[in-house]
């Protein structure tokens, strides 16, 4: 109604308000005067605006004006002169553990994209990045105390003093402007609201903890961002939402949706100044009814390669406390070796069998996009870490060792003859029944042989075993591991000889073995309390040189 409201004219503050969009760059062309006269002569002073449009709309057209380039930063003397390359990277929970490693990762970036040169005063060997989006998990152990401040809340008391002093005594460590001190001290204010909540009602149900958990990246990342400012790296913090990820409906395990990549891709055209880096959350969303879900733990390496996907970078970098990926747990095996490059199937069957590496289905959206993920030490920089592309290193016979503990052996065995068809159809329909899922699986015409992991509910597996008791024999043994070499199976002749050869000379039975599905691992089921000497003697004799048995490599006795 133009007689009670004026029109909303947004050419003429579009000028004064082009900082919220871009920075100046010194390349960009001029708006030509010209641009300001509309087709029909008429002077820009002259009100054409038309007030029907919408305003995002009038924006988007303005912008589309203007030559917007991601401006270069001025080479250090001595620093490498290569282009710079974009990237995403990922910080977890240990490298943002407190306001020290804040500050540490915060120059970690800034000397990426500006390479110190080296000790020699040479040109820096590091490639420079550009990083399009920085992603940080909660600080430390913020989502574990949040987790327990729950649990807490529900016995009665509420306290998140601890998360205070964490948070803002980083701020204060720092003297971040007033503005973030705000912004971290509402976020902690509501969740203590919050937590008042589940005390009063005595509920906290997923959609609940799914909040709750999302106060910890919320704050680091409004710290990170302002203290990159400090130090002279623009940057800005964005919810993970604001920058287009949005899941399904299932709260604490939520996937992304299917147009999850574009909405990143369309937000970050609008929203993010290229020039800027945006740091986000990591391992939340919306859900179709604008609800804050997450994508479970690991889900943060997700979201670093659904934004790399969707900008299309050079690189996603995921920044972790170890030298990269290794041979082996380091934690068993100190002598475990840096793996320089593997391929996304294997990193992906490491991640599934038990390493540290990321998220299995964090793989896919660089998979299918083919960019590369390195994985790097936040605590060693320099390290080179390990590339994960979709060639690795077709040379190495084997490329790690890893395990998953804890899990249990069926053995399932047909009283009634039904045929290889029948007996596998009535099996699995049991299996779905009853919700249980399977890791490894061996099968003849009459037996199946399977492993279920620690996450399978007793009630469940009891409940299978009752039903399959009715056309089958069934055996359950728990205590059992199952033992996975990362390795190419066309070599399987030399890589079998050496590991049954080293099993039978320190007494390791294998109960259970599979190959074949997956052309990149075999894997062995063994007794749990076995498992720690067979990786021991598998690692000594595949990669240190180190073997009480002859090692078998294209045929012959190395």
């Amino acid at each position: 109604d133009q007689r009670r409201h004026a029109p909303f004219h947004i050419i003429d503050n579009v000028r004064s308000s082009q900082i919220l969009y871009m920075a100046e760059d010194d390349d960009a062309e001029e708006i030509d005067d010209a641009e300001e006269i509309d087709d029909a002569g008429r002077d820009a002073g002259t009100d054409t605006t038309d007030t029907s449009e919408d305003p995002s709309e009038v924006i988007s057209k303005y912008k589309s004006k203007i030559s917007v380039r991601r401006t270069g930063t001025k080479a250090r003397p001595g620093s490498s002169a290569q282009t710079p390359i974009d990237v995403t990277m990922k910080f977890g929970g240990s490298s943002l553990a407190n306001a020290e490693r804040i500050d540490h990762v915060a120059n970690l970036i800034k000397d990426r994209t500006n390479p110190p040169p080296n000790e020699d005063g040479s040109p820096s060997d590091e490639n420079p990045v550009r990083p399009r989006a920085v992603i940080c998990s909660a600080m430390g152990k913020t989502t574990n105390s949040l987790l327990a401040a729950g649990e807490m809340a529900l016995e009665g008391q509420v306290d998140i003093e601890a998360l205070r002093t964490l948070h803002l005594g980083t701020c204060s460590t720092f003297d971040l402007p007033e503005r973030t001190r705000n912004d971290v001290e509402k976020l902690l204010n509501d969740c203590e609201d919050m937590l008042n909540g589940v005390r009063l009602i005595q509920e906290l149900s997923p959609k609940s903890l799914d909040q709750l958990v999302s106060y910890g990246e919320r704050c680091s990342v409004r710290i990170m961002a302002a203290r990159l400012n400090q130090i002279g790296v623009p940057a800005q913090a964005f919810d993970a939402w604001d920058v287009g990820v949005f899941t399904d409906d299932t709260y604490g395990d939520a996937k992304l949706l299917p147009d999850t990549i574009a909405s990143i891709k369309d937000r970050f055209e609008g929203r993010v100044d290229p020039n800027v880096v945006a740091v986000v959350t990591g391992f939340i969303g919306h859900n179709t009814k604008g609800k804050i879900t997450t994508l479970g733990r690991g889900g943060s390496d997700l979201t670093a390669t659904a934004i790399g996907a969707a900008l299309k970078v050079d690189e996603v970098q995921v920044w972790k406390d170890v030298d990269g990926i290794l041979t082996a747990d380091p934690r068993l095996v100190k002598t475990a070796l840096p793996v320089s490059h593997v391929s996304y199937e294997e990193a992906s069957e490491l991640a599934y069998f038990g390493a540290q590496v990321l998220h299995p289905i964090a793989m896919q959206p660089a998979l299918h996009a083919e960019i590369p993920v390195r994985v790097k030490n936040s605590y060693n920089p320099s390290a080179p870490g390990s590339l994960i592309d979709n060639v690795g290193n077709p040379r190495r016979m084997v490329t790690a060792i890893t395990c998953k503990r804890n899990i249990k052996l069926m053995d399932i065995t047909s009283l009634q003859m039904l045929g290889a068809y029948g007996f596998l159809g009535a099996v699995f329909a049991d299996f779905e029944k009853n919700k249980v899922s399977v890791d490894v699986l061996a099968s003849s015409e009459v037996s199946i042989s399977v492993t279920l992991d620690k996450k399978q509910k007793e009630n469940d597996i009891t409940q299978l075993q009752d039903d399959l008791s009715k056309f089958a024999e069934v055996e359950l043994r728990q205590d059992r591991a199952i033992l996975t070499l990362i390795t190419d199976v066309s070599r399987s002749s030399d890589v079998l000889a050496t590991v049954f050869a080293t099993f039978s000379m320190h007494g390791i039975q294998v109960e259970m073995m599979s190959q074949g599905a997956s052309k990149v691992n075999i894997s062995f089921i063994i007794r749990d309390d076995q498992i720690d000497d067979a990786i021991l003697k598998l690692h000594a004799c595949l990669f240190e040189g180190v073997c009480d048995v002859a090692i078998i490599e294209d045929g012959h006795i190395v």
